[in-house]
Order: structure tokens, then sequence, then C-alpha cells
């Protein structure tokens, strides 16, 4: 031992360290070093099991950084097969397991105090592209799959404004995005999954094969099964996009353009924003997209015609059509290395009636400050429900809805995250009395009663799937849901 070099060592500290099993009576994991009787073996896994503080530590949080939870380990999954043998391992013991995309979630949805975390971007493989969709692993990005499919000429019809999320994250939650009002929303163009549920069972489902559990999974918060794969619709992709940013003093002039505007399905991409004035105070800004392919070009005269603007304040610009889907990426990179990135974030995302529009958001608005915001965007456009077709993906009953987030950044001061934290409770119970909903990514304090009346009156579906494909309740406790 004398002469072991560094690495003989090292090498030799890593193998006594190994996970091999896991003590009952002690709930602990027994490594190769502390093996000792009473314990039961680890299955054999693809991947890597980790127990180490620096890897738990890294699961411990998500992008809102408000909620802390340690696992006791974090699975790596070297393949399908890993996952559905540690949930097996997990239910054996009655730990708790949930799966962990990019976690750009914001009050610890997908965290897991004393259980084991599923690492998912290590299943990140495209395995087929061709003009109906796409088949990919959970892990892979929204930003990998489009680059592949734009290769063959192709994109997925709705895409998340910020694209570095992965694929299993956001069919779990919804995945909204601009393009929403003419496609939906992202888990409404699955053609089929991949999905271990809760029982430890790989399963394979779509609307016309295990159709409960199909709806049970996309956008079901990750309470009945793990998204392992999916085979996503894929639609013909233009070479460019025309931006327009249109800019109102009125709110209901906006809101009122916005409604024309995706009635006539004039634009490809309607969005639109809050954003400060800079003589103080507050204006709003209408932001569409026409996408072309050259020799063909948009006509900016008919486009505009009949909209509220004001005129002359109109920013038009021609982008490539990965450079508009990837338009953060630059604001992204200046907030990383500003440190800004990694603050808290106590977002609020919330589902507006349409006919409550103009009331909610102008009271807000007018006693919003830029501090109350953390200088973070905040969003405001339009939904068709009609092209939503997921029973768990709650929206107000009403032929078009306003997404509201206000997505904030807060200072690493504790009052004034939780007067942030606060005014998200109080303004989604003023949008729920006037029959909104939450989108649940965001961060507002929910009671498991307030999950029963998010889910109403569907909640009775979820209870069946959850009894059937997670009977011991192992799965996402983050949500707090069950």
């Amino acid at each position: 031992m004398k002469n072991a070099s560094r690495r003989q060592v090292l090498q030799g500290a890593i193998a006594s360290a190994i996970i091999i099993g896991f003590n009952p009576a002690k709930q602990s994991w027994v490594t190769s070093a502390s093996a000792a009787s009473g314990f039961e073996s680890l299955p054999p896994l693809d991947g890597i099991l980790y127990t180490d503080s620096v890897t738990r530590n890294a699961a411990a949080d998500d992008f809102g950084h408000l909620v802390r939870c340690y696992p006791s380990a974090v699975l790596k999954p070297g393949s399908v097969e890993d996952v559905v043998r540690i949930v097996r391992f997990a239910r054996s013991h009655k730990l708790k397991v949930a799966a962990r995309g990019q976690a750009h979630s914001t009050y610890g949805q997908p965290l897991i105090e004393a259980g084991i975390v599923i690492d998912m971007s290590s299943l990140d493989t495209i395995h087929n592209i061709n003009a109906e969709g796409a088949e990919v692993d959970a892990g892979v990005l929204w930003s990998q799959l489009l680059l592949a499919s734009l290769e063959r000429q192709l994109t997925p019809p709705v895409l998340t404004d910020y694209i570095e999320l992965s694929v299993g994250g956001t069919l779990a939650v919804g995945g909204i995005g601009g393009r929403s009002h003419r496609y939906g929303v992202q888990v409404d163009n699955v053609l089929s999954l991949q999905v271990v549920t809760g029982a430890g069972n790989l399963e394979t489902c779509s609307r016309s094969q295990n159709r409960d559990l199909f709806e049970a999974v996309l956008a079901g918060l990750g309470q009945c099964g793990i998204i392992v794969r999916a085979t996503v619709r894929l639609i013909p992709a233009a070479q460019n996009a025309r931006v327009f940013l249109l800019f109102y003093n009125d709110l209901a002039a906006l809101t009122h353009d916005q409604r024309w505007l995706i009635a006539q399905k004039r634009f490809d991409y309607v969005e639109g924003q809050v954003v400060a004035d800079a003589s103080g105070g507050w204006r709003y800004m209408l932001e569409a997209a026409s996408f072309y392919t050259p020799p063909d070009k948009p006509d900016n005269h008919s486009l505009l015609a009949g909209l509220s603007y004001i005129q002359g304040t109109q920013q038009i610009e021609d982008k490539s059509y990965f450079d508009f889907a990837n338009r953060l990426a630059p604001t992204v990179a200046f907030l990383k290395e500003s440190g800004v990135w990694f603050y808290p974030h106590p977002w609020l995302d919330l589902f507006v009636p349409g006919t409550a529009v103009n009331g909610f958001v102008g009271e807000i608005v007018s006693n919003l400050t830029l501090a109350d915001t953390g200088q973070g965007p905040v969003l405001l456009y339009p939904v068709a429900t009609d092209r939503l077709t997921l029973p768990l993906f709650r929206v107000p009953d009403e032929e078009v809805v306003f997404l509201f987030a206000i997505l904030r950044t807060a200072p690493p001061d504790a009052s004034a995250i939780a007067k942030m934290l606060a005014d998200n409770r109080t303004f989604f119970e003023r949008n729920r009395d006037s029959g909104g909903y939450r989108y649940p990514i965001d961060a507002v304090p929910f009671s498991q009663a307030d999950w029963r009346q998010h889910f109403y009156p569907v909640w009775g579906r979820l209870v069946s799937a959850k009894r059937r494909y997670d009977p011991d309740n192992l799965l996402t406790p983050g949500q707090g849901i069950f």
C-alpha cells in the first residue's frame, strides 16, 4: 500500500462506496464498505445510484430556490429498465420516488425528502424522426428535438418560450406557448407514451391504447407514472419568422386585438406582455409572429390592418425560425453570468377567464411595481380552449382564457419572498373565485383541499387512476396532492 498510486487509492475509495443494497431496519443504503447481514441487494443497474452529498444536494433544489428537500439517493439511469427496477425496489421498501427533468418548477414540485430522485437527463436519445412524429426519451430537451427535426424541415407544433426544458418535464404539466391558440398545449400533441407506473410496470399508452393511463399521465403532475419515452407530433416548419412587437396604452384594446387575432388565425404565434413604461407605470405589448419560407413573405399591411396599437411604436424584425424559438438564450446567458438566474423565483402563473381578464389584470397592474416583479417579465396572452383535449390540464370553462404570469425574481431576502408568496396566494384566490385556475409550475401555497377543487370535476378520475397505477402513493410527493 505504501507504493500505491493516488489513482489506485481513489479507485479503491470509490469501489468501497458503491451502493449494493438497502437496510430496511435502519432505512439506510448499504455500501460495499459497510456491508453486513440483513440488507436487501440492489438490483443490477445500467446507470448509477448516487448517495454522495454533492449529488444529493444538487437534487435538493429547483429553479424556484424556495424549497429544499434532500433525497436519500439519486438515480442517473442508463436505461428505461433502470427506472422500472428502481421503482419496484422503492415500492418494496416504501421509499418515495420523484422524476426530475430540468427542475424548472418553482415550488419544490420535483423534490423529495429522504426518497429517490430519478434524474431523467441521462435518458436523452432521439430514437426516430419522420413526417408524423418524433420518438424521444423523456430527458431530451425541446431545443435538441427542434434542431434535429429542423434538419427534416419539421417542428413540434408548440414550443414553450424557454426551450431548454425536457420533453418529459413539460408533458407532465402541459407545456404552453405562443402557438397554443392553434395547436393546444404540448400534451395535446402527443401520439403515444412509454410510462413506468408507481406499481413498477412499463406500459405503452395512447388515445387508443390504455387511454386512462395516457390521460392520467399527460398534465398529471407525475402522480400516476413516470414518462420515459414519448412520440410527439411534428408539422412542417417554415424557415423564418417575422416578429411584430406592438405597443398599447390600454389593456382592453390589447386583449380585444389578441382575441381577434387568434379567432382569425392571422398570425402563427400570439403572445403579449405587461411592460414597464419609460415614463413610469406600465403599458402593454402584443408579440406576434408570422412564419414563412422565401420566396413567400408576410404582408405587413394585411397583418396589421385594423389593430389598435399605438401607431409609430411598432417594432418589426425577421429572424430564422430557430433563432425565434431560441430567442431567450441571450437573456438566460446574461442572467446566469450575473447570478440573477440563481435567485429565488416565486412565480405566479394563472389561467384567467376571458370575461374577467380586463378587470382582474387591470386591478393587479394598477398596484404592481417593478420591485414586486424583481424586473421579471409579466406575460398576458390568449388561448382558445377548444384546442385543449386532456382532462387534467385545467383551465376556465370559457371559449378564450388568458395566461397571466408574473415571473418574479426575488432578492435573497426572507421577508420579500414571504410577501411575494402571500401576494401569489391572494391573486390565486381572487382568480379562483372568478372561475380561474393556476398553471401548477408556479409558487402558490396549496392544500389538498385546493387540489380537489383544482381538479374538480375530474378529481374522481385522478383518484381512481392513482389507486390503480400508484397504489402505494410513491410518486412525486412534492406536489402535495395526495
